[in-house]
């Protein structure tokens, strides 16, 4: 009895619970990390301190002496993004930098050269947090452009986060408002008087659209067609041409002349011929008598 009665009461401890999650519970559980970018290969320079507001360049280090070579990984965990240096064989930490929102970035560009960077990594030492600058070069301009992207794309993503909270509490502050009527107010609607026009056509529109489709397959036979033209006439008969010819066309043209008209033809070529002899005489009585030139005469 007694072991029967402590299984039972073991049972009743080990059903989980059922309530609901609150936002304490929630907190507590340790965010998820999430891998943004790695590279096997990156190397650390101890550099020296900026002694001026000017910016850092990589030819004051000796590039071909660096302190440390690891790996490199860039995590996203909740709202922070971390800059790891670990070991490559163990996975040893080595130093790490935090990107937050609101402070100062944790990396810096040199000027000179486009795959080498300056880190501020930061450690708690005595529960105090002490930071430190140091230099990070990569093999490869692909992996320092690689290296930027994913920096951007975390700082891109808290800023449309940021959007979604504000645009979510706007929501929620204007939804409160109430549009429901209140006792004794009422609406006024002002509707445009329909022209007699558009109304027929909507009835018309509607009768047709009622149609079954046979009615309207006879509604479409009945209405008519173009009326063809008239065939053209019939050939006319010899009779009826004859019938038909005007009494009024002109009279048939003579080529005989009248006795009038040949005496004055008659006279006027006599007139002419005498003209013509006239002409011919004076001019043989007026030709000189020489036979200068006349090969005949001389002969």
């Amino acid at each position: 009895m007694d072991q029967a009665s402590s299984s039972s009461s073991m049972k009743e401890d080990k059903k989980p619970s059922t309530g609901p999650v609150t936002v304490d519970d929630n907190e507590e559980r340790e965010a998820i990390e999430i891998a943004l970018f790695q590279v096997p290969e990156c190397y650390v320079y101890l550099i020296p301190p900026r002694k001026s507001a000017a910016s850092y360049r990589a030819d004051e280090w000796d590039v071909n002496k660096w302190a440390w070579e690891g790996a490199l990984k860039v995590v996203s965990k909740g709202e922070e993004c971390i800059i790891k240096l670990v070991d490559k064989t163990t996975g040893e930490l080595y130093a790490q930098a935090f990107l937050r929102e609101g402070d100062l970035h944790p990396v810096e560009a040199v000027i000179d050269s486009s795959r080498y960077f300056v880190l501020r990594v930061e450690e708690k030492i005595d529960g105090r947090v002490r930071h430190a600058f140091i230099g990070i070069g990569f093999r490869e301009r692909t992996e320092a452009y690689d290296f930027q992207a994913a920096l951007h794309d975390h700082m891109k993503y808290l800023n449309k986060k940021k959007t979604a909270e504000e645009m979510e509490q706007h929501f929620q502050n204007t939804s409160s408002v109430d549009y429901s009527l209140k006792e004794g107010e009422t609406i006024v609607l002002q509707l445009k008087n329909r022209s007699d026009k558009d109304t027929k056509s909507k009835m018309v529109e509607k009768n047709f659209s009622n149609l079954s489709l046979e009615d309207k397959g006879k509604s479409i036979e009945t209405i008519p067609s173009i009326i063809p033209p008239p065939p053209p006439p019939g050939p006319l008969s010899p009779v009826t041409t004859a019938q038909k010819s005007p009494s009024s066309l002109p009279p048939s043209l003579s080529l005989q002349i009248s006795p009038k008209q040949q005496d004055v033809d008659t006279k006027h070529e006599e007139e002419m011929k005498e003209d013509q002899e006239a002409r011919d005489g004076g001019v043989e009585g007026d030709a000189p008598d020489d036979d200068f030139g006349d090969f005949q005469a001389a002969g």
